[in-house]
C-alpha cells in the first residue's frame, strides 16, 4: 500500500509494528517518522532500555505504547546491534517472529489490525520475503489483517521495486 505507515487510514483498532534494536539507540529509519507524530514511543523506549536490568528487554520482546486513540505502537526489539559484522546483517529473524507472535496476541485481544512498513529490511539489512513469510505465519494465519506501506515506488532502492499487496491476509 503506497501511504505512510505512521498514519494508517484503515478505521478501527490499529497496532503500528516496527523494528527496534537491542542498543537503545533510536535516530534513523522509521522511528524519526513515528517521533513526528508522537514523542510517546521514543520516550517509552528509551525507558524500557534504560531500566533494562529490571525489566524484559531483550531479542524478541514487544512494547506495546499509546500512540493516537485507537492506535498502539508496537517497539519489537528484532535487531541485534546497529551495523553488519563479518557480513551478518543486525536482523535477527528468531526475535522477529517471537515479537510478530505477541503482536499477533495484543491485535486478537484488541480485535486490531497490524500496520507496518517493510519492517527489518531497510537499516537492519533483511530479506523482505522473510519477512513477509514471518507476518503471514505469525499474522495472517490467525487472521489478523495485516496492512504493509511504502512511502512510494519511486524513493525506494530498486532491489526494493517489487510488487506488494496492499493487504496480506
Amino acid at each position: 500500500m503506497i501511504g505512510d505507515a505512521t498514519r494508517p487510514k484503515i478505521a478501527g483498532r490499529k497496532i503500528i509494528a516496527h523494528i527496534c534494536n537491542d542498543s537503545g539507540a533510536w535516530g534513523k529509519g522509521f522511528v524519526l517518522a513515528l517521533s513526528k507524530v508522537s514523542i510517546a514511543p521514543e520516550r517509552a523506549f528509551r525507558q524500557w532500555h534504560a531500566n533494562r536490568a529490571n525489566n524484559d528487554f531483550a531479542l524478541g520482546s514487544v512494547q506495546f505504547v499509546q500512540f493516537a486513540p485507537e492506535t498502539l505502537v508496537a517497539n519489537m526489539i528484532g535487531q541485534h546491534k546497529i551495523r553488519a559484522k563479518d557480513g551478518i546483517p543486525p536482523i535477527r529473524y528468531e526475535a522477529v517472529e517471537k515479537a510478530l507472535s505477541a503482536v499477533c496476541r495484543e491485535a486478537l485481544r484488541l480485535g486490531a489490525s497490524v500496520h507496518l512498513p517493510r519492517i527489518g529490511c531497510g537499516l537492519a539489512g533483511g530479506d523482505w520475503r522473510r519477512i513477509q513469510l514471518l507476518l503471514e505465519e505469525r499474522l495472517c494465519a490467525f487472521d489478523v489483517s495485516v496492512f504493509v506501506y511504502d512511502l512510494c515506488q519511486t524513493q525506494r532502492p530498486a532491489k526494493d521495486r517489487e510488487t506488494i499487496p496492499e493487504f496480506i491476509n
